[in-house]
């Protein structure tokens, strides 16, 4: 897996644009190095790599992402992302406990958005027993990552959300000072109300909420 973690790396550092690279650090507030990959670029390698070399398995998979997210490159943190979704659904329930990890490392708004509603919502709908237990294990946690990963797992499932589950942890950070708190909230009572919006409407009328999150929940119930 070393090897293998080398061969992105070189590859992606050789097809870098150092200009490109400091507007990435700038946006991101120089919390991690680029090397200068664009979207499009860095997935259409992702793409030649995984034809080139297959998706680890089991532990392998683990210890390749680990040491991708090791590396200052953000970059490399997307290869692993990428990669660890192309097989999430072949993951046992136990996986969990590995997304966890990945939502505790290098976390930032990119990549715990990332997991949570591409991995952890598809992760839970295969294993629905764990919703509950985990999640309010991670709103207890404090961590504000782990509670808006607990918010937003959701986004994608409609009219399969469990909304009470919802509304109940956004009620109980409804006096955070945090702002992707306060945003994720309202990202979640956005999405649905695409599917609910007299359920949403209601809820957000109903309860004192931050103004940034009525704000974004409210967004596309507004009169044009």
């Amino acid at each position: 897996m070393e090897e293998y973690y080398r061969l992105v790396r070189d590859q992606f550092r050789q097809h870098g644009n150092p200009e490109i690279a400091q507007g990435q650090m700038r946006y991101m507030k120089y919390q991690f190095e680029y090397f200068g990959l664009k979207a499009p670029q860095w997935m259409a390698h992702t793409k030649q790599i995984h034809a080139h070399l297959g998706i680890p398995e089991g532990e392998d998979l683990k210890t390749l992402v680990r040491l991708c997210f090791a590396d200052d490159h953000r970059e490399l943190h997307y290869f692993a992302l990428e990669t660890v979704q192309k097989v999430i659904k072949k993951q046992d329930p136990d996986f969990i406990n590995f997304l966890e990890e990945l939502i505790r490392t290098k976390s930032w708004w990119d990549t715990v958005d990332w997991i949570a509603s591409k991995m952890v919502g598809t992760h839970f709908l295969r294993f629905p027993d764990q919703i509950r237990p985990i999640t309010t294990d991670w709103m207890d946690s404090g961590y504000i990552w782990l509670q808006r990963t607990s918010i937003i797992f959701q986004l994608k499932y409609k009219e399969k959300t469990d909304y009470q589950l919802m509304f109940d942890y956004i009620l109980r950070i409804a006096d955070t000072k945090e702002f992707f708190l306060q945003k994720g909230a309202g990202w979640a009572l956005r999405q649905y109300s695409r599917t609910n919006p007299k359920v949403v409407r209601e809820f957000i009328e109903q309860h004192r909420l931050p103004a940034l999150t009525r704000r974004e929940g409210l967004r596309l119930m507004q009169p044009k």
